[in-house]
């Protein structure tokens, strides 16, 4: 029996309304698996158990245990913890990472280090070669940025694939199956006009025009990078339903 987009499904958590999974609902599909999003932040609940053939945690505004101004985080790190038990596949993004590295027994905390924002040249580490979803890509691949809050420790046992000149833990897998990154694989540059100017006037960031254009040079590199892992994610996902077919 062959997989397709009926027998594998990922369910996304997303966490604001600007953050969605952007390209990444395309790729996905284009390898098989059809992305089931719960919009959190408008109170859509979220499953007690997860019976989808993978997890997503998105990107937003939080740290990953930031319970009362965002209280559906305690079922989101259920979730989590429930796919990294169970070797259920799993990809998080930016929060989602956080989340993903402070579970497993990392640390995150608000506020740390550098904060980056736009376009960052990442370096994939010599653990990334065997890696099933990161080897093989560029060695200074490019990707966008949006964060101040940084892990600063991960897990015991993870696999470090990616980091970067301000923020070492980049890229990250726990067990067999679950991902987590800091970066934003799956947004454009166009997304970047959008951001608060205030908060990049804030943290002494160039402006959005400005975080774009860049953006927008680097958007052939970071297109073909993270397809590629999109597309990687998704055939261990459908590696996994057909595994489980009877």
């Amino acid at each position: 029996m062959s997989v397709n987009s009926a027998t594998a499904t990922a369910l996304v958590v997303q966490h604001q309304s600007g953050g969605g999974l952007g390209r990444w609902a395309e790729w996905l599909s284009e390898r098989g698996v059809t992305p089931q999003v719960v919009r959190a932040y408008e109170r859509e609940p979220l499953p007690d158990r997860l019976e989808h053939s993978a997890l997503i945690v998105l990107g937003g505004a939080h740290l990953p245990d930031d319970d009362a101004n965002a209280p559906w985080l305690p079922a989101t790190r259920a979730l989590v913890r429930q796919a990294v038990a169970e070797g259920t596949p799993m990809f998080g993004i930016c929060l989602g990472g956080q989340m993903l590295a402070q579970v497993t027994g990392g640390e995150v905390r608000g506020n740390h280090g550098t904060p980056e924002f736009g376009s960052t040249r990442l370096s994939l580490r010599a653990e990334a070669a065997a890696d099933p979803v990161f080897h093989g890509l560029p060695a200074h691949p490019p990707a966008i940025e949006n964060h101040v809050d940084a892990i600063t420790a991960l897990p015991a046992g993870a696999h470090w694939l990616v980091s970067s000149e301000d923020c070492p833990y980049q890229g990250f897998r726990v067990g067999s199956a679950a991902w987590g990154v800091q970066f934003h694989p799956e947004t454009t540059a166009e997304r970047i006009l959008k951001w608060n100017r205030d908060r990049l006037d804030r943290h002494g960031a160039p402006d959005p025009e400005a975080l774009h254009a860049s953006a927008l040079r680097d958007e052939p590199a970071a297109t073909e990078t993270w397809r590629t892992v999109a597309h990687r994610f998704a055939e261990v996902v459908t590696a996994g339903v057909h595994l489980r077919e009877p």
